[in-house]
C-alpha cells in the first residue's frame, strides 16, 4: 500500500525532463512509457497510416530528446510533447500529400487502423464504418485534420488542443467547424445507413488501447520542424 510520502517521492514530468538535461540516462524513457500511448493514438489518426504515425512518433520523441534543454515550463511536459508530435504529424503529412495510392493500397492501410479486437469480434457493419470514417478524415487539410483529431477524437478540450498546435482557440474552433462542414457530406450517408451511429465529429473516439510499437531509443534522424523551441 503506498503512503503520502511514496507519491511524493514519484517524479513528475517536468523532474523527469529535467534530470534528462542534467544526464540521467533512464528518465526520457520514463516519460516516453508515461505518454507513448496517448502521442500515438494521435498520430494514428491524424495520418491514418500505422506506419507513418510510427514514424512520426520516433521523429518526435527524437526531437523531444534533443530539445528538452529548451523546455521552459510555460506548458505541461505532456502539452510540450503532444505539440511536438503534431508537427511530425502535419510534416509527414505535407510531404505524403503529393504521393498517390492505389485503392487497393488504400483499403489494406485502412484494414491495419482496425484494433485487433474490433477486428475479430466487432460486425462488418462496424469495422465498414471504421474505415470509411477514416477515408472522409483523410480528404481534410492537415491543419483541419489535426484540430478535428484532438478535439473530437481524443477529447482534448480546445484551451488543451489550442496549447498543443500552439494557435488560438478560435482558430481551434474555426478549423473544427470547418472540417467538420466538410466531413459531414461525406459521412452523412453512414449515419442513415446506420441509426446508432455519428459522424466523425461528433464523438470522442479514443484510442486507449493502442501501443505504439516498441523503439530502440531515440536514433539520428533530425528534429522536427518547430519541435522543442516552443515550450
Amino acid at each position: 500500500m503506498s503512503t503520502d510520502s511514496d507519491k511524493a517521492s514519484i517524479p513528475t514530468d517536468a523532474d523527469l525532463l529535467a534530470l534528462h538535461v542534467k544526464g540521467d540516462p533512464d528518465a526520457f524513457g520514463e516519460i516516453v512509457r508515461r505518454h507513448r500511448d496517448r502521442l500515438w493514438a494521435v498520430a494514428l489518426r491524424t495520418l491514418s497510416d500505422r506506419e507513418e504515425a510510427a514514424d512520426a512518433v520516433q521523429d518526435a520523441l527524437v526531437s523531444a530528446y534533443r530539445a528538452a534543454h529548451t523546455f521552459r515550463g510555460q506548458s505541461a511536459v505532456t502539452t510540450w510533447l503532444h505539440r511536438i508530435t503534431v508537427n511530425a504529424c502535419l510534416d509527414r503529412a505535407r510531404k505524403a500529400a503529393s504521393r498517390r495510392t492505389s485503392p487497393v493500397a488504400e483499403t489494406e492501410r485502412l484494414e491495419q487502423l482496425l484494433e485487433p479486437e474490433e477486428s475479430a469480434a466487432a460486425p462488418a457493419e462496424r469495422q465498414d464504418l471504421h474505415r470509411e470514417l477514416l477515408r472522409a478524415l483523410r480528404t481534410l487539410p492537415e491543419e483541419q485534420r489535426a484540430a478535428l483529431v484532438l478535439v473530437d477524437m481524443q477529447g482534448y478540450p480546445v484551451a488543451e488542443a489550442a496549447a498543443i498546435l500552439d494557435i488560438p482557440t478560435g482558430t481551434v474552433k474555426s478549423r473544427c467547424a470547418r472540417g467538420r462542414a466538410r466531413l459531414l457530406p461525406l459521412v452523412t450517408h453512414l449515419r442513415a445507413d446506420n441509426g446508432d451511429s455519428e459522424p466523425a465529429s461528433g464523438g470522442r473516439n479514443r484510442a486507449q488501447g493502442t501501443s505504439v510499437p516498441p523503439t530502440a531509443g531515440p536514433k539520428d534522424t533530425g528534429a522536427v520542424k518547430g519541435g522543442g523551441g516552443r515550450a
